[in-house]
């Protein structure tokens, strides 16, 4: 079998990697494997790092600022991947999906106003929400043969209670859903009638695997593209997300500016020079790069879903439409949350993100990063059947 340059283990320890080396902080051990971080342990496109090399041999590193190359790079990746024509007007920079989730919540809502997710989902959802005093109100995704779906007659009760703001996970993290055309229309429609602006939260958008298709909620029409607020980055994408370098995309010039305004405020001037390096070159020359690793991934995927369905019956693996992380339901246990991580860590030294932190819906669930070669999956997968047998 032909070797893929994501077979390479490459060690990460001692990089002041978060995955790797904050293991003891967060989970208080040093000895077990990570597999919780979402970034990967791949190498970035070599053109990627050429351009970083590239750049650091000029001696000065001055201030910076969004050249029309980035733009222009930025505008036919989303035209050439998601079909999405934007206008370089609609680009705005963060330094990272959660700081423009902070920014547009600053920017659209005030203290004690309602936003609306869908748990589960990702833990920075509900802390930008509760770090700015603004409330929580949840619709709950609803799992149907093992699959995530909306429930939109509970969903359009909450968009009736006075909402101002919906914060939506597409693709899904933690369970890797695209949503499909219609179930985007449909929320596109209730956030319409009842006049609700949308923060769209798209970083694993280029992650879609083979069998699925990301459509950018923004792409459906001018209406939902108008009340629309699309957060991207390449950095799950290209394994870059260390450089901070992410978009704020809107159409509609009132809440660019009013997002500038916020920035302003807060300091932000701007992505560094690197992060602005990485981006143009990731945009521009990473394709092939990509198109070898999705299938790789793919094949990850079937080989965890394949070991767990012989090894760990009791398990169900949800399976994913993007990206490379999988949701694991562990209810069949009986276990608490507590037992099954005391268990993954102590007796399989395996260290996965627990369910719980994903809001409501995550009990009893665990998500595995198989971001990573598969060698290191296999290690991974044996550990997680020592502990769970």
């Amino acid at each position: 079998m032909k070797q893929s340059i994501f077979d390479e283990v490459i060690d990460r320890q001692n990089t002041s990697s978060e995955k790797w080396d904050a293991l003891s902080s967060v989970y208080g051990t040093s000895d077990a494997l990570p597999m919780w971080v979402a970034d990967m342990d791949f190498p970035i496109p070599k053109e990627v790092q050429e351009a970083l090399y590239s750049r650091i041999s000029h001696p000065v590193f001055g201030y910076t600022f969004p050249s029309h190359a980035v733009d222009n790079a930025i505008q036919k990746w989303l035209k050439n991947r998601h079909d999405w024509q934007i206008e370089s007007a609609w680009i705005g920079y963060s330094a990272g999906v959660v700081s423009g989730i902070g920014t547009t919540i600053s920017a659209f809502t005030n203290p004690g106003d309602q936003i609306l997710i869908q748990s589960p989902v990702y833990k920075p959802f509900f802390d930008m929400i509760e770090h700015l005093d603004r409330k929580v109100v949840n619709s709950p995704l609803l799992i149907d043969n093992a699959r995530f779906e909306i429930d939109f007659i509970d969903f359009e009760e909450k968009l009736k209670s006075g909402v101002k703001l919906f914060l939506l996970c597409s693709p899904h993290n933690p369970g890797g859903r695209v949503w499909s055309k219609e179930e985007l229309i449909k929320i596109g429609e209730l956030c319409d009638q009842y006049d609700v602006l949308i923060v769209s939260d798209e970083i694993h958008a280029d992650l879609a695997l083979s069998h699925s298709k990301h459509i950018p909620i923004a792409s459906l029409s001018n209406s939902v593209a108008s009340r629309t607020i699309t957060l991207m980055a390449p950095s799950k994408t290209f394994n870059i997300a260390g450089l901070q370098a992410s978009l704020l995309l809107a159409s509609n010039p009132e809440h660019k500016k009013q997002i500038e305004k916020i920035q302003i405020q807060n300091a932000f001037h701007g992505v560094n020079l690197l992060g602005l390096t990485a981006m143009e070159a990731a945009y521009q020359y990473g394709e092939p790069w990509l198109n070898e690793l999705l299938p790789y991934i793919e094949e990850n995927i079937q080989v965890a879903e394949a070991f767990i369905a012989k090894e760990l019956p009791a398990l169900n693996v949800m399976h994913p439409d993007a990206s490379f992380l999988i949701w694991i339901d562990c209810r069949s246990l009986g276990w608490t949350d507590e037992k099954l991580q005391d268990t993954l860590l102590n007796k399989g030294k395996l260290a996965l993100e627990p369910g719980p932190k994903y809001g409501q819906g995550g009990e009893g669930f665990v998500r595995m990063n198989i971001g990573c070669p598969r060698s290191v999956l296999l290690e991974g997968l044996d550990r997680l059947k020592r502990a769970l047998t």
